[in-house]
């Protein structure tokens, strides 16, 4: 006696649960991307303007205060985290491999911005430059060289970035295009139902059997 498998049928409600979650998992995962490319973004940004590295130069048989900010150490975490922040507004005007790629350049932004950033931490070029102009001397140099925390803070900022972009790279295919409706994510669409037929009107029965209905048959 022979045994029959059942086959397992899908359940709707089953469907509808798991493209619910998918949905709800997208909607999370955009809303912490955008939280933390823009806040990374403005964390580069402000502190990036802030005083990196201090110093004295000598200048006349004394000694002036020299001091350098992030945009004279170095440009590029500021110039990454405008990158990243047009990057990550248009991740929402493309969608499919444009997504793809512009996500990887926002990931790309961060780590760039990041690195720029720890390397800006121990360079001592910005305030020799500086004191070379205050003194006149182009062989001049900085002494009792140090360095502020905002390099590192700058780096945070510029890591957030890069997270916001994995996100975009691993969930981005789940989020909105702006100006259009949802990506679609595989959940079944509620089927259309049929104008109803009234067999008092000869012209509804045409139209059914023109869309290949059976107008007799009760919906």
């Amino acid at each position: 006696m022979g045994y029959v498998s059942a086959v397992p049928v899908p359940q709707p409600r089953a469907a509808r649960a798991d493209g619910a979650a998918a949905a709800s998992g997208g909607r999370r995962s955009l809303a912490a991307a955008l939280l933390l490319g823009a806040l990374g973004a403005t964390v580069v940004l402000l502190s990036a303007g802030q005083i990196w590295a201090e110093g004295t130069a000598s200048v006349g048989g004394g000694t002036v205060p020299v001091e350098a900010d992030g945009g004279a150490v170095t440009g590029v975490p500021t110039a990454l985290a405008i990158v990243g922040l047009a990057a990550l507004v248009a991740v929402f005007a493309v969608r499919r491999a444009g997504r793809t790629l512009v996500s990887g350049l926002l990931a790309l932004s961060g780590a760039g911005a990041a690195a720029a950033a720890f390397l800006g931490a121990s360079d001592g070029a910005a305030l020799d430059a500086e004191a070379a102009r205050i003194s006149g001397d182009t062989a001049a140099t900085v002494a009792g060289l140090t360095h502020t925390a905002w390099p590192y803070v700058t780096a945070g900022g510029a890591l957030l970035i890069l997270v916001a972009g994995l996100l975009a790279l691993r969930f981005g295919t789940r989020w909105p295009t702006m100006g259009g409706r949802y990506e679609r994510t595989g959940t079944p669409r509620a089927a259309r139902r049929a104008p109803a037929v009234s067999p008092d009107r000869p012209e509804d029965l045409w139209k059914a059997l023109d869309r290949g209905e059976d107008p007799t048959r009760e919906g």
